[in-house]
């Protein structure tokens, strides 16, 4: 592979990894819990945009109890959101992290394996079998 190749390379895995940032910078992920009760938004970035509790969820006979279960339920579906933004991220993003180290993918001179080519043989310049060497 020339370097013009190689380049050509980089640039289309920079041009993919700034679609994905852009596609999860643009996302929103709602997370729920008590059904429904209480609602959670975060962006693709991981940060938490709105929370909604319903009033349905407030007992004002027991306040103290009220506190308690309000309070289980954010905490559930924030957890519940960040699942989801998680499960985005690695959906846009895992594919671009997977290229590397991948067959196929182009080899740096010099660098052998680096991207998942094959590694240089032990007579070669710069051959010397590293610790991962089979």
């Amino acid at each position: 592979m020339d370097l013009q190749q190689l380049l050509a390379a980089a640039q289309q895995m920079q041009d993919h990894l700034m679609s994905a940032q852009q596609e999860l910078a643009d996302a929103e992920v709602e997370g729920t819990s008590g059904g429904g009760l209480v609602k959670a938004r975060v962006n693709g970035q991981g940060e938490l945009v709105d929370l909604t509790i319903s009033p349905a969820a407030i007992d004002p006979a027991d306040p103290a109890e009220t506190a308690q279960t309000v309070a289980d339920l954010v905490l559930a579906a924030v957890n519940n959101a960040y699942r989801a933004v998680g499960e985005l991220q690695q959906e846009k993003m895992g594919p671009l992290a997977a290229g590397l180290g991948q067959p196929g993918m182009p080899e740096i001179p010099g660098l052998p394996g680096l991207f998942g080519g094959a590694p240089a043989d032990p007579g070669e310049p710069g051959g010397e079998p590293g610790p991962l060497a089979p």
